[in-house]
Order: C-alpha cells, then sequence, then structure tokens
C-alpha cells in the first residue's frame, strides 16, 4: 500500500516539474534559427526541444536500417550472423519443446512416445548433452537395452555428463546381475560425485555382497564425513565390518590382527552380540579370562543369549557342574526372569543331575512362553527322574511342534538365518539380522544334542559315549512319539 502510493506521488511529481518545464519554455524568450536552400526557420524554446527528441528518434531509426542491411549483406555473402540467429531461435524454441513432451511422456510412462520426441529434440537442438540422457532412459523403458548402453557411453565421454553415464551403465550390470562390474562402475561413480548418497549405498551393498569388509569400511566413512549417515548408526555399521574381518578368529590361521578386530568391533558396538562373544574368545585366546567375562557379563545385560553362555563356558572349560552353576549364577543374576535365563540354568542343572532344581528353573516358562527347547529340557528333566518312556515321548512330541523361539531373523525379508551374518542370504540386506521370534512359526524338528548348548568341556568328555546313546534313542522316541496314535500321547501332555 505504501509502495503504491509513493509510485504515485513521483508520478505527479514528474509530471508537475514537465509542466513546469513546458511552461517556462513558452514563456521564454529566443529560439532557434535555422537555414535551409535560403529558406530561414525560427524555433521557439518548446519547438526546439520537441525538434531536438524527434531528431534523436530519426538517428536510432536510422542506425538500426543500417545494422539490418549490413546484415543482409553478410548473409548474402555467406556470413550466419543475424538472420540465421533468428532462425536458430525458432528451431531451438521447437526442440526444447520436443524435449518438454519427451520428459513429459517419459514420467508418464509413454515410451516409444518419449523416444520419437528425443529423437526430435536431438535433430532440432544438436546438444547431445541435454538429449542423450531422455534417448537412453526412453529406450530402457521400451526394453531397449542395446541402444540404452551406446547412449551412455556417449555420456561418458563428455566431462559434463560422465557421472550420469557412469551410473547408467552401473544400473545395467546391476539388472544384469553382474555385480563385480558393477561394484567398479560404483567405485567410478564416487570418485566423480563423492557425495551422492544413492552412489555410497550401492557401493557400500555391493563391497558387503563381496565380503570386501576393508571397502566397506571406507565407504562407511564417506557416508559419515559427507553426512549422509547418522554416527551412532555409522558406530553399529563399522562394528559389525569390523566383526566381519575377524569372521575366522576360532580357526587355526587366525591372526593376532584378527584378534585386535574382533576386540574393537566389541569396543565399538557393545550391544552386538556376535561380536561380545568373539571379543570374548580373543581375550580367552590371549590368557585374560577376566576380561572376557566382563565382555560377556556387560553384553549379557544388555541381552542374554545363547552364544554368550557358550562363550562364558568356554572361559572355564574343564570345571565341574557344581563350580560352573555357582560362575553362571553371577550371570544369571543380570536377567533372572528372561526365559533365556531360566533355559540356561535349567540345562546347567541338568548337566549337575539336579533334576529338581532344573525344574525350579524352568518355573513357569512352559506355561506363558514354551518353545522347543523348553519342552526338549522338560524330558531331559522327566528322564532324569526316572519318568516312563510315555512322559518322556510326550514332551519330546510338543517340542516338534512348538515354536523354535528366538532366532536370528532378517528384519527386511523375515528370513530365518541358523546363524548370524553381517548380509542377509536370501535378499543381501546389510545388518538387518536381529534376535528374535520370527513371525512364521518354525516347527522343524530337533534333536536335544544341538538344544542344549552349555553341555560342553569337561561334562561333555564325561558323558562323552551316553550322551552319543541319548541322543540316538531321543530321536527314536521323537520318531515313535510322531508315529503313536493320540490315545498313546494324551495321557503324558496333560501331565
Amino acid at each position: 500500500m505504501l509502495w503504491s502510493l509513493l509510485k504515485i506521488l513521483v508520478f505527479v511529481a514528474i509530471i508537475a516539474l514537465l509542466a513546469l518545464g513546458a511552461g517556462f519554455l513558452m514563456e521564454a524568450s529566443g529560439g532557434v534559427q535555422i537555414t535551409v536552400a535560403g529558406t530561414e526557420y525560427t524555433l521557439g524554446p518548446l519547438q526546439s526541444v520537441i525538434g531536438f527528441g524527434l531528431l534523436v528518434v530519426v538517428v536510432w531509426l536510422f542506425f538500426k536500417l543500417l545494422t539490418l542491411l549490413i546484415a543482409t549483406l553478410k548473409f548474402l555473402n555467406g556470413d550466419e550472423t543475424a538472420l540465421s540467429r533468428y532462425f536458430d531461435r525458432g528451431r531451438e524454441r521447437r526442440g526444447y519443446q520436443a524435449l518438454t513432451e519427451g520428459l513429459m511422456a517419459l514420467a508418464s510412462g509413454e515410451g516409444r512416445l518419449a523416444m520419437a520426441k528425443a529423437a526430435r529434440a536431438e535433430k532440432l537442438l544438436q546438444k547431445p548433452e541435454l538429449t542423450n540422457l531422455l534417448v537412453a532412459q526412453a529406450a530402457e523403458m521400451t526394453g531397449d537395452t542395446k541402444k540404452a548402453a551406446e547412449t551412455y557411453r556417449k555420456l561418458v565421454t563428455d566431462q559434463s555428463t560422465r557421472f550420469v553415464g557412469v551410473r547408467g551403465i552401473m544400473k545395467q550390470k546391476l539388472a544384469e546381475g553382474d555385480d563385480e562390474t558393477a561394484r567398479k562402475l560404483a567405485e567410478k561413480a564416487l570418485a566423480l560425485k563423492p557425495r551422492h548418497e544413492e552412489t555410497q549405498d550401492v557401493l557400500l551393498t555391493l563391497q558387503t555382497r563381496a565380503q570386501d569388509w576393508a571397502g566397506a569400511r571406507a565407504t562407511l566413512t564417506s557416508k559419515l564425513k559427507t553426512g549422509t549417515l547418522p554416527r551412532d548408526v555409522y558406530k553399529r555399521r563399522d562394528a559389525v565390518l569390523a566383526l566381519s574381518e575377524a569372521r575366522d578368529l576360532l580357526s587355526e590361521t587366525a591372526s593376532i590382527d584378527q584378534q585386535e578386530r574382533a576386540i574393537e568391533a566389541n569396543r565399538l558396538s557393545p550391544d552386538l552380540i556376535p561380536a561380545a562373544a568373539m571379543a570374548a574368545r580373543a581375550h580367552i585366546a590371549k590368557g585374560k579370562p577376566k576380561n572376557a567375562a566382563k565382555i560377556l557379563t556387560k553384553a549379557w545385560q544388555v541381552q542374554p543369549h545363547p552364544d554368550l553362555a557358550h562363550a562364558f563356558a568356554e572361559i572355564v572349560p574343564d570345571e565341574t557342574p557344581a563350580a560352573r552353576i555357582k560362575r553362571f549364577g553371577a550371570l544369571a543374576k543380570a536377567h533372572p526372569q528372561h526365559a533365556e535365563t531360566r533355559l540356561m540354568m535349567a540345562e546347567l542343572n541338568i548337566v549337575a543331575e539336579d533334576f529338581p532344581e532344573a525344574r525350579r528353573a524352568l518355573g513357569d516358562l512352559l506355561e506363558h512362553s514354551p518353545d522347543a527347547r523348553a519342552y526338549t529340557l522338560m524330558a531331559a528333566i522327566e528322564r532324569g527322574e526316572g519318568a516312563s518312556d510315555a512322559v518322556v515321548q510326550g514332551w519330546l512330541a510338543r517340542a516338534l511342534t512348538a515354536p523354535r523361539g528366538p532366532q536370528w531373523v532378517c528384519d527386511n525379508c523375515q528370513h530365518i538365518h541358523a546363524a548370524w551374518a553381517p548380509v542377509c542370504v536370501h535378499c543381501n540386506s546389510f545388518d538387518t539380522l536381529s534376535w528374535r521370534a520370527p513371525q512364521v512359526t518354525d516347527t522343524s524338528a530337533v534333536t536335544t544334542a544341538n538344544m542344549l548348548p552349555l553341555i560342553v568341556g569337561a561334562i561333555e568328555q564325561r558323558s562323552n559315549e551316553a550322551g552319543e546313546v541319548d541322543a540316538e534313542s531321543d530321536q527314536e522316541e521323537v520318531e515313535d512319539a510322531v508315529e503313536a496314535p493320540d490315545e498313546e500321547t494324551e495321557e503324558p501332555l496333560s501331565r
């Protein structure tokens, strides 16, 4: 409002000044005398000003006409300047219109129309850096991968479009399943544009698939520096990659460097269960059992897990059952009511042949969250207390159809893994495995042997032969329970 008022005031002031000037000129005496061919012309002051203005306009028109005449003469002599630029502007206008229509057709999914518009735009504009990308994407949409690849190669030859060309060829190789070539192209593309987030993600995925853990850690660091990855997520994934570098820690050729990487992985992410177990084994190999116990206790406080119990048992492999129960008591204090703690203590008491205590350790676990492992432990308790074969078979029959409990499940595709892995074997996604109960119940049969992870060390040596016989007999009992009529299993199941 204020600006509009100001403009009005300025306009009125200008008009007033012009009127004042015109009045002054009309009242002034004198003028301009011009003699042409013996005839004298006298102009007053106002007439002189108007005449001067007309003279300026005439001179301007003269020079414009002169410029047009010179441009026409140059055009006739073959010098494409003024008139050619006029026609070029029209051609460019039609070319950009065709380019716009081609992009609209591409966005609408009309591949053939986009190809036609791209060809017209290329003919009119003669600017391949603008039209080649449209041609390549339209060719991909119509299924002409050969044409698309040729166009992407043209884009690679131009410095300004090299990244687009490399990225396009990379995507084609990914579609063809050529991960090795795609990984090399992703590295080149990232070198051209280090801050490109999509290329960073593609390269990281391809490096983890190829188990190039060192390269993946470098890419992960690049994502952190460019701000495309939060620091907490970076620490977790860097720990996963460091752990992956040290996966062969338990092999005979494991080096000190691999042991240090396992310890580093645990330092980067203390709640990563495989890293904690592997770091503990590294400390055990170095003769530092206290450090191993400290790591496992800290990880157990975050989440109890059977792998941690395995590693905790390996700290003192030749201890007696009673001593093991006492040592594991410190571990169990962190989460005494957790299902994994109850199962662990029940297993330890079964090994110590304290079956009433094993039953007390299970508590009401069979009522609230029973799984195959709990039912199998109950079968072992019943056998240890001298129950009949029918009772044992009943618990084993329940174990056959019960859920397996928590397992390593991919959060992306829900695929169940037998052991932790940095990359899902089903969907190839990175760091998506979590320890939880799967959405789809797995009722595959398992034997007692692979469900009692703490029967190790001297205990295993002491009962090696008996354990083999028990495993075979348990398997036979499971098969008998499956084949037995419902009348035979109804009584033990209700026990």
